[in-house]
């Protein structure tokens, strides 16, 4: 087997795994090719062809697709034919490849199902992937000048980005919507399903290299009837909040003993009470650590061992200090690389 079609059989698997299907897109972004930044620069319509996001030449992406299907079949998985259109308001249909070719375009379409999934499970997984995508906002970052009209705007404003550029929301002919932002679940909800249109507000998070949801725009009326409705059933949805609130502490404390059991197996010196603490601080519901990653949440080698690390760093060495010092992190990070070795070490090799 080559290298490429273990790393392809090894992605695919965890996939599975986790999410009972396969999807090529989600693998290249496994295989560390497609960062989720140009996933939604693609789907935003804003690249040409998915060919053109990833860092390797047609034929190592093709092949790794085609490794796929191998697998798959192996698998005895079921294909999936997905529609891929733009993010955009004509809805375009989206390009795998620079060439086009209708069998190649086929294969990055299929997705691969489980065969475990019942019918009821497998027709709303389909459904699903089938949506059409919402269309998207985001806030600018500096001020701005709308392709189409001319109008200068100021930073924070929303725009509409298609391929001639950016537009006002006037010129989107989103200018009859009002702004709800995130925050209240039962309210977008509810507001997203009464508005015949409904337009998503993003913004990419630097730090943590995504795109994030902060609210949707939806017609006024809409957001009324939604308002009136959330408030007539206001004490039964504050029950369900604590019921559920409940729930998922129980399912936190158990995800983060499973976590800490798999830190003392893969490191048997390291103590019972310290694997504890690096599993609750990691798998934080909402942290955006390492442990709430979809890697994380599998359990997976490079996550568990990175919760470890980061632990081992910021308690077992002087790197705290050295970045107060002023050392610049990189060159912090260098000069406790050892130190970190050895305490990983020890506890890899600990009986």
């Amino acid at each position: 087997m080559t290298k490429l079609r273990q790393r392809v059989a090894d992605a695919a698997e965890t996939a599975l795994s986790r999410q009972k299907y396969v999807a090529p897109v989600e693998l290249l972004s496994a295989l560390g090719w497609l960062p989720s930044p140009r996933v939604d620069e693609w789907r935003s319509g804003r690249v040409p062809h998915l060919e053109q996001a990833v860092p390797v030449d047609a034929d190592k992406l093709v092949d790794a697709v085609r490794h796929l299907h191998a697998w798959a079949a192996e698998r005895g998985l079921l294909p999936s034919e997905t529609a891929y259109v733009a993010r955009t308001r004509d809805a375009r249909e989206l390009r795998f490849t620079a060439g086009g070719d209708e069998r190649v375009e086929a294969l990055f379409r299929t997705h691969w199902m489980s065969p475990e999934l019942t019918p009821k499970r497998l027709e709303s997984l389909r459904a699903r992937q089938n949506k059409a995508p919402d269309l998207t906002v985001s806030p600018a970052d500096q001020a701005w000048t709308c392709a189409d009209c001319g109008t200068r705007a100021d930073a924070g404003e929303f725009q509409l980005v298609e391929d001639a550029g950016p537009l006002c929301l006037e010129c989107a002919d989103f200018d009859h919507l009002v702004f709800l932002p995130s925050g209240d679940a039962a309210l977008s909800r509810r507001a997203k399903k009464e508005s015949t249109l409904c337009v998503l507000v993003v913004r990419f998070n630097r730090r943590r290299k995504r795109y994030e949801r902060r609210g949707i725009l939806v017609e006024p009326a809409a957001l009324e009837r939604a308002e009136e409705q959330c408030f007539a059933d206001e004490d039964l949805r504050a029950r369900r909040r604590v019921r559920d609130a409940e729930r998922r502490a129980g399912q936190d404390v158990e995800f983060q003993s499973r976590f800490a059991a798999e830190i003392v197996r893969r490191f048997p010196g390291c103590p019972t009470p310290r694997a504890r603490a690096i599993a609750e601080h990691a798998a934080t519901r909402g942290s955006g650590r390492v442990g709430r990653s979809a890697e994380g949440r599998a359990l997976g080698e490079d996550a568990v061992r990175a919760a470890v690390v980061a632990s081992v760093r910021h308690l077992d060495t002087d790197y705290d200090e050295l970045l107060m010092s002023g050392v610049p992190r990189a060159l912090a990070r260098e000069r406790i690389r050892a130190d970190i070795d050895r305490v990983l070490l020890g506890w890899e090799s600990a009986a």
